[in-house]
């Protein structure tokens, strides 16, 4: 189906590039051939570092030509194959397209390249007084790379996701040519939302290489409150009674101490409060003090003396701030440093079954005596849950994984849920996903990928092929 790279392909695409950007065979890094995940590895003919659309650009009007496939990428830092070049071909890595373009304050917009870090928009707009809202836990994923899995994160109970601070997206279609979808506008009602196709499509319908985000004004005031439960189903108990509450949170995250003292021997840090077996960690925002006092005042007192809280610490000093949120973003990586392999279902409920769904998981890790440690993003149903190697041998993993993911999903399903909630599907999730939307849907997003890309060379083999 796809023409196998050879030296005439490669001396044409070296002319393009200078030879500290263009990489092939055993030239190129290993870490190109996988993503964080690290259990699907496939290494591309052709390495290409991309310094602007012109250049992708004529990247892939050479390789819809010749049929050759094209993978992007970015940090690397998605966990279902994503960016995983599975026919070979070249990989266009956008890392080096990192320029932050203009921000611009009569319209509330940031404007940058793909390859800007997520941490880098932070400190870039934060510093002027503005804020960007999506909050995945990966602060050193790209910005395209969040725009392709339309990634979500924390804060997202409250103000949605990628796909809701995108306002304008500059790509590069298949056939090469460059293309701008969306305005810097409020509203749009002016034809199909080719834009929104874009973001989510994980790299399979078009190379993203400038994005306007919106932005706001920053919140004057926050603040988060730790609050500990006895019990892991008193803390689960909680979360649906919490957002019943309207307590006008910014986030609601669910941990438990096994989780905790895994990230503090990751870090190397102590964790403030570690008696307890299950957390929730509550984020509040505020025009002013008093604002803020009363929305964490409120939630504290109904968690004490309605759900079963033990205490309610808030989290106000520098050192109290550090060690939580430092230890909520190294849960990941202190699962992944526990065991000699992990996967990860990534699924999404309605907020009313995140109890039940927690518990299942609970029930899931007797019956197959395995170590399932999750978290997630409880107040909008969002939940990571990792399956541990841990003693069983490659084969053995192989046989519990397919076992379990399949109940995790099948339950999922079953509730209302879907198979991703940010993560994405990339390769790992494609048959959950047709298992659960059916041969229409699949067929409608198969023709869109046509139309789009008749010859199928962009990131082929995921999502819905």
């Amino acid at each position: 189906m796809y023409k196998k790279i050879d030296q005439n392909d490669i001396t044409y695409l070296s002319t393009l590039f200078d030879e500290k950007y263009f990489f092939t065979g055993d030239d190129i890094p290993e870490d190109y051939s996988k993503d964080e995940l690290g259990a699907l590895v496939r290494k591309p003919d052709v390495l290409i570092f991309v310094r602007n659309a012109n250049e992708i650009s004529s990247v892939m009007k050479y390789a819809n030509d010749n049929k050759i496939p094209v993978v992007v990428r970015g940090s690397g830092t998605g966990l279902v194959g994503g960016c995983v070049a599975l026919e070979g071909g070249i990989v266009l890595c956008t890392s080096k397209m990192n320029k932050i373009l203009e921000l611009d304050e009569n319209n509330l917009t940031l404007t940058v390249e793909p390859g800007v870090l997520l941490f880098e928009i932070y400190q870039y707009v934060e510093s002027r007084g503005y804020f960007y809202a999506p909050d995945p836990g990966e602060k050193t994923a790209t910005i395209g790379g969040n725009i392709s899995t339309n990634a979500g994160g924390m804060r997202a109970v409250k103000y949605g996701t990628t796909r809701d601070w995108v306002v304008g997206l500059e790509v590069v279609l298949p056939n090469g040519k460059i293309e701008q979808f969306g305005k810097k506008v409020v509203k749009d009602s002016t034809g199909y939302s080719l834009k929104n196709l874009i973001i989510g499509s994980e790299g399979t319908l078009a190379v993203v290489t400038k994005a306007i985000l919106k932005i706001t004004p920053k919140p004057k005031e926050t603040l988060s409150l730790l609050v500990p439960f006895e019990t892991r189903e008193d803390a689960i108990d909680a979360v649906p009674e919490i957002i019943k509450a309207q307590l006008n949170t910014t986030a609601i995250e669910f941990f438990e101490r096994n989780t905790i003292l895994l990230s503090e021997e990751f870090l190397g840090k102590k964790f403030p409060e570690k008696r307890s077996d299950a957390y929730i960690l509550l984020t509040f925002e505020g025009h002013n003090k008093q604002e803020l006092k009363f929305n964490y005042s409120a939630a504290a007192e109904i968690c004490i003396r309605e759900l079963k809280a033990i205490d309610a610490y808030i989290v106000d000093t520098d050192d109290r701030k550090d060690s939580v949120w430092k230890a909520r973003g190294a849960f990941l990586e202190a699962i992944k440093s526990s065991t000699v392999e992990i996967d990860e279902c990534d699924v999404v409920v309605p907020r009313s079954e995140v109890a039940e769904f927690i518990k299942f998981t609970y029930e899931l890790q007797a019956k197959y005596n395995i170590r399932i440690p999750s978290f997630g993003h409880a107040g909008d149903g969002n939940l990571h849950i990792y399956i541990c190697r841990d003693n069983y041998t490659k084969d053995e993993f192989n046989s519990i994984l397919e076992q379990v993911f399949d109940e995790l999903y099948e339950r999922a399903i079953s509730v209302g849920g879907l198979v991703s909630g940010e993560h994405g599907i990339g390769y790992a999730k494609k048959h959950y996903m047709k298992r659960q939307l059916g041969d229409t849907q699949i067929e409608l997003m198969n023709g869109i990928k046509k139309v789009f890309d008749p010859n199928n060379i962009l990131n082929p083999g995921k999502i819905c092929q």
